[in-house]
C-alpha cells in the first residue's frame, strides 16, 4: 500500500448530504482494505454521521457546503475531517432531558477513547473550521483476508 492515500468530497449543506458523506468515507476505506461490516466500519459511519450532521445543522446556513476529507497515512492511521466555512467552534451543550441535539462531539469523544483515536478542532485560513478524528488503522491485508474468510465460514 502507498505511504499516503487521500480522498475528498464537497457536498451541499443539506441533510441529504449526510448519507452521501458516510457512503463516501466508508466506500473509500473499503477500497483501501477495510472490510465493510466491521466494528471499525460501524464506528467510522457514526463519526462521519455526527460530523456531517454538525456541519449541516450548526452552521446556521452560513456554510453552503462542507468538505469531507479522508486519508490513510503509512497504513498506521486514518484521518477523517469535516470542514465548513462557519467560524463558530462547536461547544458542549448542557445535558437537558428535553434537548435532542448537542451530543455529537460527546459521542465522538467516547468513540475516540474506546478505539485509541483523537479528536481535533482547528480554524481554517478562510475563517471556517475543520473537525477531525485520527484513528489507528487496524486493518492489514492479512487481517482483512481473515475477516472475509471468517465471515464466509459462519452459519446463516
Amino acid at each position: 500500500m502507498a505511504d499516503h492515500l487521500e480522498a475528498s468530497i464537497t457536498l451541499p449543506s443539506d441533510p441529504a448530504s449526510v448519507s452521501a458523506a458516510r457512503a463516501h468515507v466508508v466506500g473509500t476505506l473499503v477500497e483501501w482494505g477495510m472490510p465493510a461490516e466491521t466494528e471499525l466500519s460501524d464506528t467510522v459511519r457514526l463519526i462521519v454521521s455526527e460530523l456531517a450532521t454538525n456541519a449541516v445543522q450548526h452552521t446556521f446556513g452560513q456554510s453552503p457546503t462542507f468538505t469531507v476529507d479522508v486519508a490513510l497515512v503509512r497504513d498506521e492511521r486514518v484521518y477523517i475531517g469535516v470542514t465548513d466555512s462557519h467560524p463558530r467552534f462547536p461547544k458542549r451543550l448542557p445535558a437537558a432531558v428535553q434537548q435532542d441535539n448537542g451530543r455529537g462531539l460527546v459521542i465522538i469523544r467516547w468513540l475516540m477513547a474506546e478505539c485509541g483515536g483523537r479528536l481535533r478542532i482547528r480554524p481554517t485560513r478562510e475563517g471556517g473550521k475543520t473537525v477531525s478524528v485520527h484513528l489507528p488503522w487496524t486493518w492489514t491485508v492479512q487481517a482483512a483476508a481473515e475477516a472475509v474468510t471468517a465471515a464466509g465460514q459462519q452459519e446463516p
